[in-house]
């Protein structure tokens, strides 16, 4: 017979106790590891999801710091994206994720007015430069202390974000609350430092090329070419930056259309795209994609210059009225208002060679 073991109830071996806790342990760290690769990978998705808007975002920014002394070109660039890192935490996400969890249908109207938004900067900006307002435009900038031009760049960047965000938000609107949060605080961080890390890049190119070319040699060469090509690099941003806009905006109420019921736009830029890309082979995944960003950028632009046009004849309307209110001021400030002309006198001021009546 065995021995009587007169506690049963003691403990078991340290050893084993020890070993089943990193059991454990080892489990919740893959449980947690295979979470934390479920949150990459979907942030992932819904940041390529965003990828005209943050390529709109790495274009339009350089744009802020072009008249700016090159010691402060990445203060200024820094200052910009803690600005975009408060907009997006403390505004956007809380905003979007409480959109997202009681009022969800809210969120395509939201995004249609982003993307009217975006179509009207872009359109602005081709009027702009159709009109020959650059020029102006530039010496606007000048006189713009960075307090200033940090708090116009940070706004926009707010617009660009808030799309940035709303289009990743629809990528995971199926996941639970605890899981959206993660995947869009993941990808505000990784956008804003995509963004701005590419827009530091941009802008120091010119003096990275001057430094390179104080040396010899190939270098040298290397360095005075990309000093000549950074004049070249800017103006070929602001033309993609523009055509983004028009682009992502466009598209944002091509979809936006279609989820609200009015499928006509829609399913005619649809018919086209399916169309080229049936005739023309292995190319129709791209061909097709050229159609629907040709169509959407068109849309875009429409929509842009028809909000351009209200906004212009609105602000020559206010123009008008500050313009009498001045006048009238300055007449009652000199004590000479005229008195409305009698009829007596109305009848003297008459042309002498009018016919009488009758």
């Amino acid at each position: 017979m065995g021995q009587f073991d007169p506690q049963p109830w003691k403990d078991p071996p340290l050893a084993g106790g020890l070993v089943a806790l990193l059991d454990d342990v080892a489990v919740l760290a893959r449980a947690a590891s295979a979470s934390i690769d479920d949150i990459g990978a979907a942030a992932a998705k819904a940041g390529a999801k965003a990828a005209g808007v943050v390529v709109d975002d790495a274009a339009v920014t350089p744009q802020y710091v072009r008249s700016l002394a090159a010691e402060r070109e990445l203060p200024i660039i820094k200052r910009i994206a803690v600005g975009s890192l408060r907009n997006k935490f403390f505004i956007i996400l809380p905003a979007v994720l409480l959109l997202s969890q009681f009022v969800p249908w809210l969120l395509t109207p939201i995004l249609m007015l982003g993307g009217a938004y975006l179509c009207y900067e872009g359109a602005e900006k081709v009027w702009a430069k159709i009109a020959h307002h650059g020029a102006s435009g530039a010496g606007e900038e000048e006189v713009q202390d960075e307090t200033t031009l940090v708090s116009g760049a940070v706004r926009t960047d707010l617009i660009l974000s808030a799309e940035i965000m709303v289009i990743s938000l629809n990528e995971v609107i199926d996941e639970a609350f605890g899981s959206r949060l993660a995947i869009l605080a993941v990808v505000a961080v990784f956008i804003t430092v995509l963004v701005y890390g590419v827009v530091a890049l941009i802008v120091k190119m010119d003096d990275a090329g001057l430094r390179l070319s104080q040396r010899s040699g190939a270098v040298a060469t290397f360095g005075r070419g990309l000093v000549r090509a950074m004049p070249v690099v800017l103006t070929v941003l602001t033309v993609v930056g523009t055509a983004a806009m028009l682009w992502v905006g466009g598209h944002i109420l091509l979809l936006g259309t279609n989820e609200l019921n009015l499928n006509f736009l829609y399913e005619a830029v649809h018919d086209v795209e399916v169309a080229a890309h049936d005739a023309t082979g292995v190319l129709g995944g791209l061909v097709g994609w050229l159609v629907n960003t040709v169509a959407s950028a068109i849309l875009g632009l429409i929509v842009g210059a028809l909000v351009v046009l209200v906004m212009t004849l609105a602000l020559h309307r206010r123009k008008s009225k500050a313009a009498a209110a001045t006048a009238a001021a300055t007449t009652r400030a000199d004590g000479t208002i005229p008195a409305p002309p009698s009829r007596a006198a109305r009848r003297r001021d008459a042309p002498a060679d009018r016919a009488p009546r009758g």
